[in-house]
């Protein structure tokens, strides 16, 4: 069931009530706000996979939900073990997923069936509080910094709160330290120019928009002074997968000499994976880059490559800025500081 509901300044992408997770069908941005109700786990990653959800912690955040929509239903260590594969199938290159299903499996299996919603209330109310530290922690770190470029779309829609680097974007602009953005169209589905460009505008942030062919050349005119965006996973040696046209970004960046910045919260550091080459890069249909809203952009049966995500090597970001502090510079012994620090 699909409810259209009130446009308002306040994004909120996620919400559970009633037995019912609601989310923001982000399908239908910018034209029409509307909520999904989803009531079992089966509904929520089949909401993963055509991106209804979409972003690294807020996808973590909608699968521990959905594990306590199936230990509701289904309490049994069977039925909840079947809600949990379910949910961990639903994508395959964003870690948070399968690092927030397993968190609150093991609370299950500690504690009981009942455990799971606490659990999974406690995920969502530490990335509310990540996002706020990752916000204050980019923004120290680029002080001075006017022009930004960022990449695909990293706010409430993909993080709860302001998100991930666009929440270091919103605090910059708070403190009177920025002068605009420039948002990519961030292909194939066109993130930026539907989601990021909705919430610029909703924070009252000046913004331009590009296509991503345009950015290198644009970074390297001086248009803007750090590239911020945010990832899907990183590696333990620094790697970062993030939406296709990163590695773009992040050669321009360093040719121009400007900061290539990455912010995600410490559940999106895989440090089990040793470096980018093992990160699975999901490859999605090809009617994503072929067509628009039905329309044919290119001759039938014209073979098409579609990697939703590409992977930046360590050694071209300049830090990576989690809620437990920043990766000054990347690499494994930064990263598993960080992560090893409490909660």
């Amino acid at each position: 069931m699909a409810i259209l509901r009130t446009p308002g300044p306040q994004v909120v992408a996620l919400r559970f009530e009633k037995d019912t997770l609601w989310a923001l069908d982000q399908t239908a941005l910018p034209f029409e706000e509307r909520e999904l109700a989803l009531r079992t786990p089966e509904e929520v990653a089949a909401a993963i996979r055509r991106l209804s959800i979409r972003g690294a912690p807020l996808i973590g955040v909608a699968a521990a939900y959905g594990v306590a929509l199936g230990a509701a239903r289904d309490p049994t260590p069977d039925g909840i073990t079947a809600a949990c594969a379910v949910l961990r199938d639903a994508r395959p290159t964003a870690v948070n997923l399968a690092w927030a299903v397993d968190r609150v499996h093991a609370a299950v299996l500690a504690d009981g069936p009942g455990e799971a919603l606490v659990e999974a209330r406690r995920i969502h109310d530490e990335e509310l509080a990540a996002s706020r530290e990752m916000g204050a922690a980019g923004a120290d770190l680029l002080a001075g910094v006017r022009r930004v470029l960022t990449h695909c779309n990293t706010g409430a829609l993909a993080a709860p709160g302001d998100g991930t680097a666009l929440a270091v974007v919103a605090e910059m602009a708070r403190r009177g330290a920025l002068e605009g953005v420039v948002a990519t169209e961030s292909r194939p589905l066109l993130q930026g120019a539907r989601l990021t460009v909705y919430e610029l505008g909703k924070l009252g942030i000046p913004h331009e928009l590009i296509v991503d062919s345009a950015a290198a050349g644009l970074i390297a005119r001086g248009a803007v002074d750090a590239v911020v965006l945010g990832a899907d996973r990183i590696a333990g040696n620094g790697d970062v997968a993030n939406k296709v046209g990163t590695l773009s970004h992040a050669l321009a960046a360093r040719h121009a000499g400007i900061p290539f910045v990455v912010v995600a919260p410490t559940s999106t550091i895989d440090l089990a994976c040793p470096s980018g080459r093992e990160i699975t890069i999901e490859e999605r249909a090809a009617d994503e880059v072929t067509e628009i809203g039905r329309r044919s952009l290119t001759i039938p049966g014209t073979r098409v490559r579609n990697p939703a995500f590409d992977v930046t090597p360590s050694e071209l970001v300049s830090a990576i800025v989690t809620e437990r502090g920043v990766a000054l510079p990347p690499a494994p012994q930064t990263l598993a500081a960080l992560c090893s620090q409490p909660a």
